[in-house]
């Protein structure tokens, strides 16, 4: 058998949510990235406690989407799955580079970037190969890439905070992995890096994301 993988180029076009309106009035853009399984329109519900005059939520979409057990009938997303991560995470990264090309944030607002679950991966990953300034960055209930490396992130700005949120009661963590993770985090962000666990599951805290501004 002669079987060959080829590569092609082609475009694609992909959508994305925003949640309120970009105005003189916004203190914050907020460009948060959603875990697997979820749609980026329901992802926006867990950002509709903060004040819609001064925050406008961006939302991208994960491109691979199926079907969702048990039922079968509800839509999901995936970020990257092992199979050729390195390309398809080029694929990604341009895409995010058009999403805030497309909304033009003006360069004096507090941008905040949140990956939720799969959505670190993506998020720690577009801040360090573009270099993206953020006034916050969170990392909430997921695995930072083993890839990435301190120097990555030694561009930010000084004032730069860095949280990392998670569940104590999360089932897809075991006290080795929250070891890991926040030993990771700690390499990587150093004093700007705030620890922030919570009793609960692998839940999105909606408290804890309204604290934050």
């Amino acid at each position: 058998m002669n079987l060959t993988e080829k590569e092609i180029s082609y475009t694609t076009t992909n959508s994305y949510a925003t949640l309120n309106t970009l105005t003189g009035s916004t203190k914050n853009v907020w460009f948060v990235c959603h875990g697997m399984g979820y749609l980026s329109r329901y992802f926006l519900r867990y950002f509709q406690g903060l004040s819609a005059a001064e925050n406008y939520i961006i939302a991208p979409q994960a491109p691979s989407k199926y079907y969702t057990p048990p039922k079968f009938k509800h839509v999901g997303a995936s970020w990257l799955t092992k199979e050729n991560t390195v390309k398809e995470t080029e694929n990604i990264m341009c895409y995010f580079d058009s999403v805030l090309a497309a909304e033009a944030i003006p360069m004096d607002i507090n941008l905040i970037v949140l990956g939720y679950s799969q959505g670190v991966s993506v998020a720690t990953r577009y801040l360090a190969k573009r270099q993206l300034q953020c006034s916050q960055l969170v990392l909430h209930s997921g695995g930072i890439p083993k890839e990435l490396i301190t120097a990555d992130f030694q561009y930010l700005d000084a004032l730069t905070n860095v949280s990392l949120i998670y569940g104590t009661e999360d089932e897809y963590l075991n006290e080795d992995r929250i070891i890991n993770e926040e030993k990771r985090a700690k390499e990587l962000f150093g004093n700007r890096l705030k620890i922030v666990p919570f009793k609960g599951k692998h839940i999105v805290n909606v408290e804890l994301i309204n604290k934050l501004v």
